[in-house]
């Protein structure tokens, strides 16, 4: 497709802009992206930030005042990263399944073998004292934490002398994706990352699109949506929706579906059915952070209210399932789109 093909094109010339500034270490995108097996001396090391618990945008400021979540981190630099040879960064949120070896820690090495340092945040495995089980994290922990923590990697990832604050994209997947496209609203940065601190690009893979923000303006950076065409729990039509309004809200957006690819194409799993179908859902978040939802009118305002409304708009299980050769292709698109990022002259 015509937006493949401006994406792919962008590989031919990242390395000689980057290559053409000093203080920027080289990067390094491959077609195909480097097998695991030859990066095993790339390794994660673990790291903490603070971030704060918001349960929806409105509760951002008292949350505040609460004490802050000590969030967990996996942190990937690339071997030639130093604070005369900056590099840029990706940060991932993970999805509904949390942190997955195949996925996150996966990409993590993959990225850093290619001059970009990675950030895997584990929202979840971060608020054990909040949640537990399965059932307990989808009520209890939201996605405006999700957004929360990654604005808080951001700036760690900022203190950082060797990253190039000023080039780091945000990437999730499902749930973590559904979270990567919020986090460009302009609402939610605002009140996440006050100053001038902002992610250069956004990245969603598989990431349902079930929000309206009344409040359409973004940050102004594009976003990326990489869909697999056989994905019950997107809905088509509401993702044009979604991409529509973020571009009246002042992003470039694109959408690239793969055809014959379910959910999670890029995990561990075979093909299987699981979870509960967050498609039919439909949700606005207002102007004053409110989030409701638009079938009953309800607040989604607390976890007993989260709880109602998700059991009443979900549908039965999806399928998912590991396809490699899609994830060749999404390798593509995403090194693309992280090259043409990248090579923008940003700060």
């Amino acid at each position: 497709m015509h937006f493949r093909n401006v994406l792919s094109a962008c590989l031919i010339f990242v390395n000689l802009s980057l290559a053409a500034q000093s203080a920027r270490a080289e990067v390094k995108i491959v077609d195909p992206w480097p097998d695991p097996a030859s990066i095993v001396e790339i390794v994660g090391q673990h790291v903490t930030f603070s971030s704060i618990s918001p349960f929806d945008p409105r509760d951002i400021a008292d949350a505040r005042e609460r004490k802050p979540a000590q969030v967990n981190a996996t942190l990937f630099m690339p071997p030639d990263a130093t604070a005369t040879d900056t590099v840029p960064a990706v940060v991932m949120l993970h999805g509904a399944s949390g942190v997955q070896e195949a996925r996150e820690l996966t990409y993590g090495p993959q990225l850093a073998a290619m001059g970009i340092a990675a950030l895997a945040v584990d929202t979840y495995g971060s608020r054990r004292d909040m949640a537990e089980t399965f059932i307990g994290r989808a009520l209890r922990i939201t996605e405006t934490m999700f957004v929360s923590d990654a604005y808080a990697g951001l700036a760690y990832l900022a203190a950082n002398p060797a990253i190039d604050a000023h080039r780091v994209v945000l990437a999730g997947f499902s749930y973590g994706g559904m979270a990567a496209t919020y986090a460009l609203y302009r609402q939610l940065a605002d009140a996440l990352a006050p100053g001038d601190l902002r992610f250069v690009g956004h990245v969603a893979f598989y990431g349902p699109c079930i929000a309206h923000f009344d409040d359409d303006r973004t940050t102004g950076v594009p976003l990326l949506m990489l869909q697999g065409a056989d994905d019950i729990l997107l809905d088509p039509k509401r993702c044009e929706a979604v991409a529509d309004e973020l571009r009246a809200g002042g992003s470039k957006v694109a959408i690239v579906r793969y055809p014959g690819a379910v959910h999670q194409w890029d995990g561990g799993w075979a093909r299987r059915t699981i979870g509960r179908n967050l498609a039919p859902c439909r949700f606005t978040v207002e102007k004053n952070g409110l989030v409701r939802d638009d079938r009953t009118g309800l607040p989604m305002s607390n976890p007993i209210l989260r709880g109602a409304i998700l059991a009443l708009c979900t549908g039965g299980p999806f399928p998912i399932g590991r396809d490699d050769a899609v994830r060749a292709q999404s390798n593509r698109d995403f090194g693309a789109f992280l090259a043409q990022a990248f090579a923008k002259p940003h700060g």
